[in-house]
């Protein structure tokens, strides 16, 4: 049986994206002085998780469910994170500490610092065409992401935004590719 290789565009594309995820995981985990996903974590509490569940970090993050019991011991020891009373006695909110927003914009700054410094050779035509490349397969993979839970449980690695600057990717204004095609995507079905 014959190996399938890639075309040079999908090697070139591995390539880079594996030297822009170790330089953001890098950076990030620095800022955060913690290694793994306690990032992602605080990016993901400050964002759109504060005051939600083990449970639900766990999914946006991409752990299991010991795993992820174990990051939060971790960030409450820091002093990042706080469990306050969820919704229900049984329920637990994690909250971000004064601290653990502080860690939070540091590594929403060191992975932004990290992805400009890749991005900085290309011009503003090469970025303005870039963007709309990116738009176009955030979107793709968003749908094919969806599909996929359709047909059974979430597969391990996480929310997409796990990491992103919110304010950045214009979502409150309806820009983010990723909540464009999830709203097309749960409407449609």
């Amino acid at each position: 049986m014959k190996t399938r290789r890639p075309d040079r565009t999908t090697n070139l594309f591995g390539a880079l994206t594996l030297v822009a995820g170790d330089e953001i995981r890098r950076a990030t985990e620095t800022a955060a002085k913690h290694t793994d996903a306690a990032p992602a974590a605080l990016i993901a509490l400050y964002e759109f998780l504060g005051g939600r569940s083990i449970d639900d970090l766990r999914n946006a993050v991409g752990l299991t469910p010991s795993g992820a019991v174990r990051l939060v011991d971790r960030l409450v020891g820091e002093g990042y994170v706080e469990r306050r009373p969820g919704a229900d006695r049984r329920a637990v909110a994690l909250v971000l500490t004064a601290t653990g927003r502080r860690a939070a914009r540091k590594v929403l700054e060191a992975r932004a610092d990290t992805i400009d410094h890749v991005l900085s050779p290309l011009s503003r035509a090469d970025r303005a065409a870039l963007t709309r490349i990116l738009e176009q397969l955030l979107a793709a993979t968003t749908h094919e992401r969806l599909a996929d839970r359709a047909l059974g449980p979430a597969p391990i690695g996480g929310y997409t935004c796990r990491m992103c600057d919110f304010a950045v990717c214009g979502r409150d204004r309806g820009l983010c590719p990723v909540a464009g095609a999830a709203s097309s995507t749960s409407a449609t079905e």
